[in-house]
């Protein structure tokens, strides 16, 4: 759900980047969901690895948003340089109003307007940072349910076995004691001694 809806505000300012990162975490998650319900340990494998590149992603866009190591906000990286359109808080963020000043006073700029935006009570960058933020603890939950869900179906493959040899009370063993039982007769009816006491009873 969270990345549904981080999806939905990614599409609304078309940073395509983040686009495609959500939609392959989209089938990621549901691949681990089909694993976990069918109790399919690679798939849920394949999730947790995923997880690994998913908070290095959001990473990545925390650093992007907060300009570390020389990264911009202002760049067209999330876009593929395709658009100048940035994060869709940056106008519709909470408290932002937003104004459009027409520029036809300047030569060629006629059917364009130069748009700004006031009194946002947060600035763009710190939402999308606590929504990359919230993702990666999201993340760091599903791998260790990951890791936890994998080993039990492990213990359960090795446990079970269809001849009891993994079993410490195999099937077997409990005719034990009714064969030992059949063997003694047999051979009591066997040895001279069974004979002889099958006579005398017979007389």
């Amino acid at each position: 759900l969270a990345a549904l809806e981080r999806q939905v505000f990614d599409f609304l300012g078309y940073q395509w980047a983040p686009i495609l990162a959500n939609f392959l975490h989209i089938i990621i998650v549901i691949l681990g969901l089909f694993g976990t319900i069918q109790y399919r340990p690679r798939y849920i494998v394949v999730y947790a690895i995923w997880t690994a590149i998913w908070v290095t992603w959001n990473i990545f866009i925390i650093c992007f948003y907060l300009e570390v190591g020389g990264l911009s906000k202002d760049s067209e990286l999330l876009t593929f340089n395709i658009s100048r359109h940035q994060s869709w808080w940056s106008e519709n963020g909470p408290g932002c109003v937003r104004k459009e000043a027409s520029m036809s006073g300047i030569k060629g700029l006629d059917s364009h307007s130069y748009v700004s935006v006031i009194g946002c009570a947060l600035e763009y960058r710190y939402i999308e940072v606590m929504h990359s933020s919230f993702q990666i603890l999201i993340a760091l939950v599903g791998f260790v349910y990951a890791c936890y869900v994998v080993s039990v179906f492990t213990e359960e493959e090795d446990s079970f076995d269809f001849i009891g040899g993994f079993d410490p009370f195999p099937l077997y063993h409990v005719n034990e004691k009714p064969t030992n039982l059949l063997f003694k007769q047999t051979y009591l009816l066997s040895s001279p001694a069974g004979f002889s006491g099958m006579k005398g009873m017979s007389k």
